[in-house]
């Protein structure tokens, strides 16, 4: 076997781990800041703030006396508090026996109630606060749509069209355009799935007609991690010209294709920067869900579409960004919790659960898709990581905050020995959980 042919992999998974790296750096980062700057604030010491594990690379202390580390292996981090154990947490019963009042109530089994559940609660908050200030940046920065429809930069296409950029759109075959968030799906529906169109526009202050494409042709403006199109080698840009030797000129007619393939081989005719290529590729099942609430069972083969121009945008202002930022952060969390439900209940694969080795895929295949992609990614999976440790399991911030519950309900914490049991068994469950994710990642097609 020649050696030269392991680089590009071996190429393709250092950019993989880097990416991964960055990623989970970055979000473990924030929840641990959270967890350490509320516990600041509320009379809480921390003697260890480190980001990885095992031996320590560098440190620093601060003029608090907290203890700031880069460890060698950067899978996740911690905060160690006057008076812990070790770095899981726990009370160290020797250090706590020779401190002070004062100085226990700088730990964090001697402060008050509300500042021991703020500073749990704070690494959930600061993570899903991360998603909602990435969100709001990618929406300042893609701004809103101009209206009316207006052509900004024009993608590649092997298709001759004659629209030009700053040309805006009046009709298109005839009927006027709606506006872009005005029944503008509706309006295409109603477009002949065809070759060529004719598109009436303003340019110069003079209204013509000239030829174009389909709004939406077959283009995949965007390559979906571990999906049938990734492994059979598309990438961002290509044109779809035929799907087993018939033509399609609409985005809607390769998705019918493909979901009526019922998960046999499709041969697609691609173009790529002028060059034509035969691929193929076995659409994957997948659950997606549905408005009205459950899922549906769906052939998909991972490429999401868009128009065959970006529309020209102007500048989104803070708060509709903010706004839009939060809603789209509530929305991960709804369908997260949606989706859980449904593989617990058995309606959905539970091959839709990834583990580290699906994650760390998806966040170099989303790197390697562009920046915005990269945070867009960041973004969901810092609400993901929120959203997970604040379930009420022991060795969780959610299993934490039910103890602390039972305490503000009963006046006393659980005992020493409930506690450990409690951990015990929350230790076991979630490295059953993390083995079952693995799992799909090894063996889910």
């Amino acid at each position: 076997m020649d050696i030269t042919q392991l680089i590009p992999q071996f190429g393709g998974l250092i950019w993989t781990l880097l990416a991964f790296v960055i990623a989970l750096s970055v979000i473990v980062a924030i929840h641990e800041y959270g967890h350490y700057i509320v516990g600041r604030w509320s009379g809480i010491k921390a003697d260890v703030f480190s980001l990885g594990f095992g031996p320590v690379l560098w440190s620093r202390y601060d003029r608090h006396g907290t203890r700031w580390q880069l460890a060698a292996l950067p899978f996740g981090g911690y905060v160690k508090f006057r008076g812990d154990a070790n770095a899981s947490g726990g009370k160290d019963d020797s250090a706590m026996a020779t401190l002070t009042e004062e100085e226990r109530r700088q730990t964090m089994n001697g402060a008050p109630l509300w500042a021991r559940a703020l500073t749990v609660a704070a690494g959930p908050v600061f993570n899903f606060a991360l998603t909602i200030i990435l969100f709001t940046g990618l929406f300042m920065v893609r701004g809103t749509v101009t209206e009316p429809l207006t052509v900004g930069d024009l993608r590649p296409l092997p298709a001759v069209q004659e629209l030009q950029e700053g040309d805006v759109l009046l009709a298109i075959e005839g009927t006027e355009v709606p506006g872009f968030e005005d029944g503008f799906d509706t309006f295409l529906k109603d477009l002949p799935q065809q070759e060529s169109l004719t598109y009436t526009v303003s340019r110069d202050g003079r209204e013509i007609d000239v030829a174009g494409p389909y709004v939406y042709p077959p283009l995949a403006t965007q390559i979906v991690p571990r999906s049938a199109a990734g492994e059979a080698g598309m990438e961002a840009g290509d044109v779809i010209l035929s799907i087993d030797g018939a033509p399609i000129f609409a985005f809607d007619q390769l998705k019918a294709k493909v979901e009526s393939s019922d998960g046999e081989s499709l041969g697609l005719e691609v173009w790529r920067n002028g060059e034509i290529l035969d691929l193929a590729m076995t659409p994957k099942r997948t659950d997606e869900p549905l408005p009205e609430g459950g899922y549906r069972a769906v052939y998909r083969i991972g490429i999401v579409g868009g128009m065959f121009f970006d529309p020209a945008t102007e500048v989104a202002g803070p708060w509709e960004a903010f706004t839009g930022g939060v809603s789209r952060t509530g929305e991960i969390i709804v369908g997260s919790l949606s989706g859980l439900w449904h593989m617990v209940a058995g309606n959905i694969s539970s091959c839709n659960l990834s583990g580290p080795i699906g994650i760390a895929e998806t966040s170099g295949a989303m790197a390697s898709q562009g920046g915005q992609s990269f945070i867009t990614f960041i973004a969901v999976l810092s609400t993901a990581v929120g959203l997970l440790n604040l379930f009420p399991v022991p060795v969780l911030d959610g299993g934490h905050l039910v103890f602390f519950a039972w305490e503000a309900a009963t006046g006393r914490p659980p005992s020493d020995k409930a506690l450990n049991v409690l951990m015990s068994l929350g230790l076991v469950l979630i490295l059953g959980l993390m083995a079952f994710a693995l799992t799909n990642d090894l063996f889910c097609p």
